[in-house]
């Protein structure tokens, strides 16, 4: 069970019931807040009081542990500010993950989160999935991390009728959530094995 914050990408956690997520997403209010400050933005006591306004039933992607349903929400219009404010927080969990790669040792301790992948596996498997996930948006991406990463921000920085860019692709804000999630459960992964 995966519960989200739709306004804030990457806030996103799951637990095995509905109210054990909920609670595990307001516990990582700390430490979602150093995207948020990182994005110039500010996080209160009250965004962690979480209304439930979509359940939707998982798939097998679910059931290997990562969101991927679209919510419909997430299908709305997206207009500049919101767009902006949306890239701005994707950027910020990049900037997190970064952060956390470079002061983490490179062997991690081994344990069931994440299984036996170290620090550069991680770092790695985070630059790949990028590049499958820019596909969705109907970006093509060579080998700069940087270059790759500005691409991604710029698309999700533009206004959008909230329909995906390309046939079987993602709409922005599930793009968003789903990219900013995917580098932040690895962020955590590394602070948690370090």
């Amino acid at each position: 069970m995966f519960a989200s914050a739709l306004d804030w990408p990457g806030w996103c956690r799951s637990g095995r019931t509905e109210p054990q997520a909920l609670e595990i997403l307001a516990g990582y209010a700390g430490r979602y807040a150093q995207v948020v400050t990182g994005a110039g933005l500010f996080l209160t006591s009250e965004d962690a009081e979480f209304d439930v306004v979509e359940r939707a039933p998982g798939n097998v992607t679910t059931d290997v542990g990562a969101p991927a349903v679209i919510a419909t929400a997430e299908r709305e219009p997206l207009e500049d500010a919101e767009a902006a404010r949306t890239a701005s927080l994707v950027v910020g969990c990049w900037a997190v993950f970064e952060r956390v790669a470079r002061h983490a040792p490179a062997e991690l301790r081994r344990g069931p989160r994440g299984g036996g992948r170290d620090r550069d596996g991680i770092v790695d498997h985070v630059a790949e999935a990028e590049l499958s996930y820019a596909r969705k948006l109907g970006i093509s991406l060579g080998s700069d991390l940087d270059a790759n990463r500005s691409a991604i921000a710029t698309v999700l920085a533009a206004a959008s009728d909230g329909s995906s860019p390309v046939a079987n692709g993602w709409p922005p804000r599930y793009a968003a959530r789903r990219i900013a999630w995917h580098v932040l459960d690895h962020a955590w992964e590394i602070e948690d094995k370090s």
